[in-house]
């Protein structure tokens, strides 16, 4: 029989930024089975767990829409470069000599680090996805797995039939895991490849998740070549016509606004853009008109896989962009971030029965937050990973009582011996250039 969990007396934040007092709280199974006035659930079977909740409060929990979760292994390793020379240089030669090894432990730093801060779920874009699966698998968040595909590389036919392979044989793996197809970018990707990846992920019946007008150079390059934005690229290839997921979309024109559908998401990851200089672009514009949530993009470029950082970063720079106090209200960007649920199709990101038990259990009572008047604001702006009290997924703690539930030290211990090979390897040749 599937475990029961009860949640007594908590403070609840809702989907909208609503807060609910006094509330029972039955987890059973996987799923919220009721939320009721404290004291009068009706336990069906008794709760294996009781947790006092409170002096706490109790939300769904984050997604994280944009991440190269092993990327943490190379977190620091490019500071202070271009966009260019991050690629060219840096990134991709590293990254040409990565062991599997590499790819898995740094999967599960970066898992790791976002269950610490009240990530759930996570779409993630990478190579080396039997071990990203692995790591998804062994530390039990949800993970959408987009295998990373260059559609410029010698071997991109044989790479693009082990991605299908690799599809075909774990789609059923897990309820906590999906799978979509990863096109790298239009630049990586020529027409003619694109629309190969494009036409195998309909016949797979599997959306696509894609980097997309990052840079404003990244815009001009695709118009001088092809005569076409970005998002026109993906829309003569077909890709519009499947679900999409772009990650970043910074900038986005007008015109792109036409190619796009309702089942195109965006992952807005502001930390890499103030970071690596990439500019103001038009996603503040548009913003109003598109879905989205925010991303981390990889920990190379970001340093953080901490998507309440990139939530409050949105938030203030939109408030300085502007040079309006009052645009962004707190309960507004906490409803994107709850919206980066509905990319994953789990039931998550809702305090509801019938809702994945994908939850975070807030301490408040910290120096960092206190005193607050409203728990959004204090979380959006104040909050950091010491606030997450406990981080569930799918009914199953994976953060319990302040601490992860998983061999962090060994992590560790691990992740220091693959540094030093890492640097004692160098860097290799990229097969492909940004």
């Amino acid at each position: 029989m599937s475990k029961a969990t009860l949640l007594k007396n908590a403070n609840l934040i809702t989907e909208t930024g609503e807060c609910l007092r006094h509330q029972d709280v039955y987890i059973r199974g996987d799923r919220i089975a009721a939320i009721c006035e404290a004291g009068t659930v009706q336990e069906d079977p008794p709760a294996d767990e009781v947790i006092d909740c409170s002096k706490y409060f109790v939300s769904p929990g984050f997604t994280n829409l944009h991440s190269h979760t092993a990327m943490n292994i190379f977190k620091g390793i490019a500071e202070e470069v271009t966009a260019e020379a991050w690629f060219n240089e840096m990134i991709w030669p590293y990254e040409s000599k990565m062991t599997d090894e590499d790819i898995y432990v740094g999967t599960v730093l970066g898992i790791a680090e976002m269950i610490d801060n009240g990530v759930t779920a996570v779409a993630d874009h990478y190579f080396g996805e039997e071990q990203v699966l692995k790591a998804a698998l062994d530390t039990g968040i949800r993970m959408d797995i987009a295998p990373t595909i260059f559609g410029t590389a010698p071997e991109f036919r044989d790479r693009l039939a082990a991605v299908s392979e690799f599809v075909r044989k774990h789609q059923e793996d897990s309820p906590r895991i999906s799978l979509r197809l990863g096109p790298h970018s239009n630049y990586t990707c020529p027409e003619d490849t694109l629309a190969e990846i494009v036409s195998e992920a309909k016949k797979h019946d599997l959306p696509i998740h894609l980097h997309l007008a990052e840079t404003e150079l990244q815009v001009t390059q695709s118009l001088e070549r092809s005569g076409k934005t970005p998002f026109r690229y993906l829309y003569d290839a077909g890709g519009f016509e499947i679900p999409v997921l772009v990650a970043h979309g910074l900038w986005l024109t007008e015109e792109d606004l036409s190619y796009i559908r309702d089942d195109t998401w965006f992952a807005f990851c502001p930390k890499t853009y103030m970071k690596l200089a990439a500019g103001r672009g038009g996603f503040f514009r548009f913003a109003d008109q598109l879905h989205y949530s925010f991303g981390t993009d990889g920990a190379a470029s970001s340093n953080t896989l901490n998507t309440l950082e990139q939530a409050r970063l949105f938030a203030l720079l939109e408030k300085f962009e502007r040079n309006d106090a009052t645009v962004r209200p707190a309960a507004e960007v906490w409803q994107k971030l709850m919206a980066g649920h509905e990319v994953f199709g789990a039931g998550g990101g809702r305090m509801a029965e019938g809702a994945a038990a994908d939850l975070v259990i807030w301490d408040l009572l910290t120096p960092d937050t206190m005193n607050f008047y409203d728990p959004v604001s204090a979380i959006l702006y104040s909050a950091n990973s010491r606030n997450v009290r406990y981080t569930m997924v799918g009914g199953e703690f994976l953060k319990y009582d302040g601490k992860l539930l998983m061999d962090f030290p060994r992590i560790t211990e691990d992740a220091l011996r693959l540094q030093r090979e890492l640097l004692d390897r160098g860097r290799g040749k990229a097969q492909v250039f940004y």
